[in-house]
């Protein structure tokens, strides 16, 4: 058995050859090279449900870029621009004094990040254009192209576009494959920030540390806190962070982008989360090229300029809501706050001081709602004069609830009193005064601006250098405390008379609730209660002639009919 597998194998293999030799044809020769110029690539296909995706290519060495920077000045900001991704190492706004927005190492963009399954995703070394760019006073533009490879063979081209009047940045992106087979790829632009900001490392001014995400996706605006990111990759208007007075925004402009939001919680430091664009690449055939676009925004919240953007930017400013009564829905107070900020900035632009602006205002509103006031004050005063009245029926009917209701409304009736009419004109006014007063807590424009700076005593400012800070000395909450006092006092009194008393507890927690509440806000409110003590002693007054010109007929009415 053994001889005849062995001479089986031997005739086995003998064919072979036989076969090689006489029917393989020889091997054709290499062609030669061929020329550097290139057909056009033909268009990506596209994808197929069930086809498996483009496997990466083989990793080349990317070129070695040494680091370099490029600075942007502008009226408006500082930036720098660094090699490595394209990051912004420096944000630094012009706005009422230098406010830094990007903390190296813990807050900020981190530049253009190619990311390939398996594979670990590093930001694109890039060359500049340019190591400085300058914008004078009064608009204009100016570009900086950044040119580099990922690794795989992928070209990327970044132009950013910078503007001298506004915070906004365009951005086009090329890419285009280089080698020798089709990939693919998504491209993430991103800003991290820390969930929390670091307690050895305080903000150097208010708002610095972003403490929510805010997206806008089909029309409706999203807000979330940073603790509570999770990982998603939607389709969306914009997305960005953001503190109470200021963003950083990306916004999409090529059909495609996605709105990415992701947090990672490192072995070492403070847990991050990412807000940015993913921008998902087609398969690329080899010479084959990609384009798109984005906006950015870093800076504050002025309505105008957020609205310019023509996304709906302007929607990451908080209004909140006023709430109506049932099966009304609620009134969106941006439809009353905005005008009251256009308002407030239009009488800045003549005074040049937003205190004496809040001033104004409150001044304007409570003139506009005088006969209102005047019509609530009298309803109060009826109330007033027949509340005994109203206690002697209660204690005579005590235990007849229903009998009590009806002689109650013939009281009223009689006397031509409406109980509703002391709270109707007062709900008409506080839609307003409310929306004033959310005006002036979303305000940015307020930050730093003086009302009566006198200068600075042992690094303490005196009296109010910055209407969006509190009153260092206390001064101006402690009048609203006394001003609310009188008026409680003057204020006449309805109901149980113990009520009145609570109610005078009232200056005391309010006194307390003000007292690191923004300046510009304090000044609206303790305004606003001297006028209307002034308007309470007016109506007062009213009443005693009225009173001592009745006294003063009454005698002559007896003369007459004796």
């Amino acid at each position: 058995m053994e001889k005849r597998a062995i001479l089986a194998a031997m005739l086995m293999a003998g064919l072979l050859i036989a076969y090689q030799a006489l029917f393989t044809p020889p091997a054709p020769e290499a062609p030669p090279p061929a020329k550097t110029t290139q057909a056009p690539a033909p268009a990506a296909p596209a994808p197929v449900a069930g086809v498996p995706p483009v496997p990466p290519p083989t990793a080349a060495p990317a070129p070695v870029v040494p680091e370099r920077s490029a600075t942007i000045d502008t009226p408006l900001y500082r930036a720098v621009v660094s090699s490595g991704g394209g990051a912004f190492r420096e944000w630094l706004l012009h706005y009422r004094g230098d406010k830094p927005l990007v903390v190296p190492g813990l807050s900020g963009p981190e530049g253009l990040v190619v990311e390939r399954a398996n594979t670990p995703a590093a930001p694109v070394a890039f060359q500049l254009s340019t190591d400085k760019v300058a914008l004078a006073r009064g608009g204009g533009t100016a570009e900086l192209q950044l040119v580099g490879e990922d690794g795989y063979g992928l070209r990327i081209t970044r132009t950013l576009t910078f503007h001298g009047d506004n915070y906004r940045i365009d951005e086009s992106i090329r890419v285009e494959n280089k080698h020798a087979v089709p990939q693919s790829a998504d491209l993430v632009l991103a800003w991290t920030a820390p969930v929390e900001w670091p307690k050895d490392q305080p903000e150097k001014f208010q708002g610095q540390h972003a403490t929510r995400i805010v997206g806008r996706a089909a029309g409706a605006v999203r807000r979330e806190d940073l603790a509570h990111a999770a990982p998603k990759v939607t389709d969306g208007e914009w997305i960005g962070v953001e503190s109470e007075w200021y963003v950083a925004a990306f916004v999409p402009r090529t059909p495609g982008m996605k709105l990415l939001e992701a947090k990672a919680s490192p072995p070492s430091g403070p847990a991050v989360i990412r807000v940015g664009l993913r921008a998902p690449l087609p398969p690329l055939a080899p010479g084959q090229v990609w384009e798109g676009k984005a906006q950015h925004y870093v800076g504050p919240k002025e309505y105008e300029r957020l609205k310019a953007l023509g996304v709906g930017l302007e929607q990451s400013i908080y209004f909140g809501g006023f709430p109506l009564p049932q099966h009304y829905g609620g009134l969106p107070m941006e439809w009353v706050v905005v005008p009251v900020l256009w308002l407030m900035h239009w009488f800045y632009k003549f005074t040049g001081n937003y205190g004496i602006a809040i001033i104004l205002l409150t001044v304007i509103f409570k003139v506009l709602f005088f006969p209102l006031t005047v019509k609530s004050m009298k309803s109060m005063k009826a109330m007033q004069a027949i509340q005994p009245q109203v206690n002697a029926l209660r204690a005579k009917y005590k235990s007849e609830p229903q009998k009590v209701q009806q002689e109650t409304m013939e009281l009223y009736r009689k006397h031509g009193v409406n109980p509703l009419g002391g709270c109707l004109p007062m709900i008409v006014q506080i839609p307003i005064f409310y929306a004033l007063y959310v005006a002036l807590a979303v305000s940015v424009e307020l930050q730093n601006a003086p009302f009566l700076c006198v200068g600075r005593l042992f690094g303490m400012d005196l009296w109010i250098c910055d209407l969006a800070a509190q009153d260092p000395t206390y001064v101006l909450p402690l009048l609203m405390g006394v001003t609310m006092f009188i008026q409680q006092k003057m204020t006449p009194v309805m109901g149980d008379p113990r009520q009145a008393k609570m109610m005078l507890f009232m200056p005391v927690v309010f006194t307390f609730m003000f007292l690191n509440l923004p300046s510009g806000l304090v000044l609206y409110w303790t305004l606003s209660n001297v006028l209307q003590i002034a308007q309470q002693y007016y109506m007062n007054q009213e009443g005693k002639e009225g009173k001592e010109g009745k006294s003063e007929k009454a005698p002559a009415r007896a003369a007459k009919k004796a």
